[in-house]
């Protein structure tokens, strides 16, 4: 395939085509208890850190440990997921959460949980999602036909916000209902059902040739594909939206959303708080089923950059008013924006990217879609101690609006000249 081709992604199939798919069936929903697990164990370990040590650096470096992995590693374990089975790769980082959730099960129960030893699973925690993540779309491919593949890497996305939406709930349930050790211990057991099935899914095809793959170089291979990318206008320019998005607003304004709470006046902060984030998980959870009830818009870089124009200024406009009512709005349209191109972004890379180093560049889509969001905790969160969360967001989102209005018009004049 011509490098700088672009395969046309038309409106394809019925609606919610890839669930016509058993195997598909069986990789949203194992996803989804695997995504779910996780923020589960994000509640449940946050607390008990705040509540041993109190530390705010130690909550800072759990937002690093989270996504620093992804910026460092997503290339070489994406070149890995080219030449090996994908489905180990994804089972390997299921027992990294795994081993993680029983680590802090036996802190927790001992009473002996250290700053160190905290800090040793907040990484290995990290490193397990680099496995999982690209290697879940690299196996994409196996579970649905090309002609539904839109539709399962929009329904992969819905999915991680369902259990992203999800888990904080069950989460703070089971740390009432169940206690820190006993909660954690049984969120362990989400993640059986992925590892299981993983036995069973379809054999990835990508080892047979492997031969024929490029070998892997650690992270030389960054470089490598970053050039490759570049000469593929169509996917380099998903790629800058969405380590732009990343790096300019990322999630990091839901790490500030108490302050906002507090600031809208609500009169009870605690439920506000609940319900910010609520709308924003409602807005990307409607995008999802609704795109693939309608199936009416084309999948295009131009299409996915408007998309994100909107979140920029619904997130603009949620960062600068100070009406509870208007707030829950401008959160509800961010997140349907968001998932709408953030979803449209990653499939037009998956789409596009070459079987041969499909892993690679997905692996680079990673390090900018997730690893550019330990930054994002710079413009947003030490900006915000400076000059208040609410203007540190408005900038955020409008800088981030005129890098995607440069986009549109660079798209543009690459359309007009080609």
């Amino acid at each position: 395939m011509n490098s700088s081709s672009t395969i046309p992604l038309k409106p394809a199939g019925p609606s919610f085509a890839a669930m016509r798919h058993p195997q598909f069936r069986w990789f949203f929903g194992t996803y989804v208890l695997a995504m779910m697990a996780d923020n589960i164990e994000h509640v449940i370990s946050y607390w008990m850190m705040f509540q041993q040590f109190h530390s705010p650096a130690l909550g800072g470096f759990a937002v690093l440990s989270h996504w620093l992995p992804y910026l460092f590693f997503s290339v070489p374990v994406g070149a890995l997921a080219d030449r090996v089975d994908p489905r180990r790769l994804i089972q390997l980082g299921m027992v990294l959460f795994t081993s993680v959730s029983l680590g802090w099960g036996y802190f927790f129960v001992t009473g002996t949980l250290q700053m160190w030893e905290a800090m040793l699973l907040l990484v290995v925690h990290g490193c397990a999602g680099v496995f999982w993540q690209t290697s879940s779309q690299l196996l994409l491919h196996e579970v649905v036909p090309k002609h539904d593949l839109q539709s399962g890497v929009r329904l992969n996305a819905t999915a991680r916000y369902l259990g992203t939406l999800v888990g904080p709930a069950v989460g703070g349930a089971m740390l009432l209902g169940l206690g820190p050790a006993h909660g954690i211990f049984l969120n362990a057991c989400y993640y059986f059902p992925l590892i299981l099935w993983l036995f069973w899914a379809p054999r990835p095809r990508n080892g047979e040739d492997a031969g024929g793959r490029p070998a892997i170089r650690g992270l030389a291979d960054v470089a490598s594909t970053i050039r490759t990318v570049v000469g593929m206008p169509a996917v380099f320019a998903m790629t800058l939206l969405a380590g732009g998005a990343s790096f300019f607003v990322g999630n990091s304004y839901q790490a500030q959303m108490p302050n906002f709470a507090h600031d809208l006046g609500h009169a009870h902060p605690g439920a506000a708080y609940s319900m910010l984030l609520a709308a924003d998980a409602a807005g990307a959870l409607t995008a999802g089923f609704l795109l693939e009830s309608v199936n009416r818009l084309k999948t295009t870089p131009i299409t996915a950059m408007i998309f994100a124009g909107g979140w920029c200024l619904a997130l603009a406009s949620f960062a600068l008013t100070y009406s509870y009512p208007i707030a829950l709005a401008c959160l509800f349209t961010a997140g349907f924006f968001e998932l709408s191109f953030s979803s449209m972004a990653q499939t037009v890379v998956q789409m596009n990217a070459p079987a041969a180093i499909r892993g690679r560049v997905l692996g680079l889509f990673n390090m900018a879609a997730l690893g550019c969001r330990a930054f994002a905790g710079i413009t947003v969160g030490i900006f915000g101690a400076l000059l208040g969360v609410h203007a540190s967001l408005s900038i955020a989102a409008l800088l981030m609006f005129g890098f995607v209005v440069f986009l549109f018009y660079r798209q543009r004049s690459r359309k007009v000249s080609d």
